[in-house]
């Protein structure tokens, strides 16, 4: 027997993402709602109800609702808003955050959807916090840039319909400048710190793609911390996980620039240690798709995992 699918919200960019990522697999039944009945209360709390696996691809209230409307204790949710995650009793859905996380999704009823920053950030802190390399009280300050599709289906009109009535064609701009961005507890909690960092993130002028930048001073860590030590804890954290590469030392050197949309339409993040040694300096960077790994295609990897399929499958 199939595994039944709902994706709420599959209309949202989110949603048609990882719709489009299932279409083809015939190990899934995947369940939609008329357009006519989306709005329907009882459809919606049916289909939720039928489904063995239920991605929610909504605004948090929504998706929050949605959660109430559940009654049969075998559904299992995929949130991918930020509603539940730093909620109790769901699981955080990055599989690479620890050895061995990747089973609590497996056995988990309730599973949140990461962030795309966070997803980033998280991956470059909490191994370097955890080996005790970086203080979780460090006054982090994180720089990130996302193509607009970050900013979902009223973003990207303002950039692709010259008839929208706002139409948008900055190259670059920076937004939340109260710091008080929606993904900034979640990146605290699940990146192991002891301290709220500063986030700054910013939107460019193409569709997707992701880079996650984290400024070190090496001088003013405890010890005598050197790059390499930095990119060790990296490496061997991420060793053996098939979406997640550290790029090796001698190719962070020879690179001369990074753009955001290298790993676009992959599940996949690398992650880069860009230093000076003599200045005793680095910057740790992630890059990824925003709607890859930072979204659809970590919700499919988590979809996989709760299935006891393989994390690789349809990505």
């Amino acid at each position: 027997m199939t595994a039944r699918i709902f994706i709420d919200g599959e209309a949202g960019t989110t949603g048609l993402q990882i719709r489009a990522r299932l279409d083809a697999r015939t190990d899934l039944s995947l369940l939609s709602l008329p357009v006519a009945h989306r709005k329907d209360p009882q459809a919606r709390a049916d289909l939720l109800n039928q489904a063995d696996l239920v991605i929610l691809c909504l605004p948090d209230e929504a998706a929050r609702e949605a959660v109430s409307l559940i009654t049969r204790p075998e559904v299992r949710v995929i949130d991918a808003s930020t509603a539940h995650r730093v909620a109790p009793g769901w699981v955080y859905g990055f599989p690479e955050i620890e050895q061995n996380h990747a089973s609590r999704i497996a056995r988990a009823t309730r599973v949140a959807n990461p962030g795309c920053y966070p997803t980033g950030a998280i991956a470059l802190l909490r191994p370097l916090i955890a080996a005790g390399l970086l203080p979780a009280d460090l006054p982090f300050t994180i720089n990130a840039v996302s193509g607009y599709s970050g900013g979902g289906k009223a973003l990207i009109q303002r950039y692709e319909d010259p008839s929208a009535p706002d139409p948008l064609d900055l190259p670059f701009w920076l937004y939340s400048l109260g710091l008080e961005h929606k993904h900034v507890a979640e990146l605290e909690l699940h990146g192991g710190l002891a301290r709220r960092p500063l986030f700054l993130p910013s939107v460019g002028r193409f569709a997707q793609g992701m880079l996650v930048q984290i400024p070190l001073q090496l001088w003013a860590l405890p010890g005598q911390t050197r790059i390499a030590d930095l990119h060790a804890v990296l490496f061997d954290w991420y060793r053996d996980q098939p979406f997640v590469k550290v790029a090796a030392l001698d190719h962070c050197r020879q690179l001369e620039r990074l753009g955001p949309e290298g790993l676009n339409g992959t599940n996949e993040m690398h992650l880069f240690c860009f230093g000076n040694e003599a200045h005793q300096q680095i910057v740790l960077t992630a890059l990824l798709d925003n709607l890859g790994k930072g979204a659809s295609g970590a919700a499919v990897q988590n979809l996989n995992l709760m299935l006891g399929l393989s994390s690789d499958l349809g990505l």
